[in-house]
């Protein structure tokens, strides 16, 4: 074991909890074997969180409940903190055969928060967590109190950059992102700019789950699932995504957006200003899309923001 390595795992230090899944939505070669869904939950010992929000987390596309460290650490000293890991992902069960598509994300985490009795939701969604933990919201309107927004898209990608493309190329995306671990490591690089790099704990922490081409099957399978065209079956769950997020409107919803992001550019920020005119932007201009590695201090304040007027 390398010293990031050992470094990494104090870093993450909480207690594993998981979720024994349903069955997926449409019939694949899975089997009949039982998945479970990997969460942290962390919370004061005394009790004293059980009357104030919780807040949940979701990750998106290469990272995993890691991501949202720091963010556990602050806070649940106060308040229940809970990340979840999506199959394919983190420290959840990577099925080869399984239906991995935004549909069946969403339905998963909504089962979470069933299973979890999860109730007065403070959610916070980076990346591909956004569409899949604001479709979960949509569902369960009545338990969420609040939502930050880091990065991310909840409509048809309006483009997709050039480094995404090249992962599409037949063949060759999914051996380099599999075989090549292209596009987790890539984005330990690519995805920062206030930092001129990550720390090699940080580093070897995010890339962790995904050391071997068939535990990198979520990152690949959730590029494919990006719709490059409208015959693409989750377009159309994106858009109808995108006709329903007014219906979230009325919640307190804030924006932390690293404007130097090369993949969620500002006009995605922009469009999901449009679905919530009353959601208060924060643009940090120096910091690319991992924005909890590079700013965790200005989510941390907005997220203490939004807790302290419910």
């Amino acid at each position: 074991m390398s010293l990031a390595d050992a470094d990494w795992k104090r870093l993450y230090a909480f207690e594993p909890h998981y979720l024994q899944l349903d069955a997926p939505l449409r019939n694949t070669r899975a089997g009949s074997e039982p998945l479970r869904m990997h969460y942290f939950d962390e919370a004061p010992s005394d009790g004293q969180a059980k009357e104030k929000p919780c807040i949940v987390a979701v990750h998106g596309n290469p990272t995993w409940s890691f991501y949202y460290r720091s963010i556990a650490e602050h806070f649940s000293k106060t308040h229940r903190v809970l990340a979840v890991d999506h199959i394919g992902c983190g420290l959840s069960d990577k099925p080869q055969q399984y239906d991995y598509c935004l549909e069946q994300h969403t339905a998963n985490l909504v089962q979470w928060f069933d299973a979890l009795e999860l109730e007065r939701i403070v959610l916070v969604v980076h990346d591909w967590g956004g569409a899949i933990g604001l479709g979960a919201a949509l569902k369960r309107i009545d338990k969420i109190a609040g939502i930050v927004v880091l990065n991310t898209g909840a409509f048809p990608p309006p483009y997709v950059p050039w480094r995404i493309r090249a992962c599409r190329i037949p063949v060759l995306g999914s051996f380099a992102m599999r075989y090549l671990n292209a596009f987790a490591l890539a984005a330990t690089r690519m995805a920062i700019d206030r930092l001129p790099r990550l720390d090699p704990s940080v580093q070897a922490g995010l890339l962790a789950p995904y050391d071997s081409p068939s535990n990198r099957v979520g990152i690949d399978t959730f590029v494919k699932d990006i719709p490059l065209s409208r015959s693409h079956r989750t377009y159309q769950v994106l858009a109808q995504l995108e006709r329903e997020l007014p219906r979230l409107g009325h919640l307190p919803i804030h924006c932390v957006w690293g404007m130097k992001d090369w993949c969620f550019r500002p006009e995605c920020l922009r469009r999901l200003q449009k679905a919530w005119p009353n959601a208060i932007a924060h643009e940090l201009p120096d910091v690319g899309h991992y924005v909890m590695e590079e700013a965790p201090r200005e989510v941390q304040a907005v997220l203490q923001s939004l807790i302290e007027k419910l």
